[in-house]
């Protein structure tokens, strides 16, 4: 499959959320890498826009009965940057993740803007 967009982590907590995962998971949400690479139109149970945030997604992860969220946001059509992630254990998504990975986007811009003399 072509890559239409390219999908990179910032700092270390997408890495150190995949560690913690089996290999199922793993491999479950790599899935979820490639069709967010792939797909033109990427399918909202891939991912969903976090409503009430400014393009914060969250990607959707699912084994069994069990639930995962990897937020996520587009610094551009083609480039795609993927934050921290968690296992969800209740019906809403926790407030202090949202937080986190808002802080984390807002980190990211900021160093992109200073690394650019902005």
């Amino acid at each position: 499959m072509t890559k239409i967009r390219k999908v990179v982590v910032y700092k270390h907590y997408f890495d150190q959320f995949v560690a913690e995962q089996s290999l199922a998971v793993r491999r479950k949400i790599f899935r979820i890498i490639q069709g967010i690479e792939t797909y033109q139109r990427i399918p909202s149970s891939f991912i969903k826009h976090l409503s009430g945030t400014k393009g914060l997604y969250e990607a959707r992860i699912m084994l069994g009965s069990n639930i995962w969220r990897v937020f996520c946001f587009f610094d551009s059509d083609s480039l795609v940057v993927l934050l921290n992630g968690f296992q969800k254990k209740t019906e809403k998504t926790p407030k202090n993740e949202i937080e986190r990975a808002l802080r984390l986007m807002n980190e990211y811009y900021e160093t992109k803007r200073n690394n650019h003399g902005h």
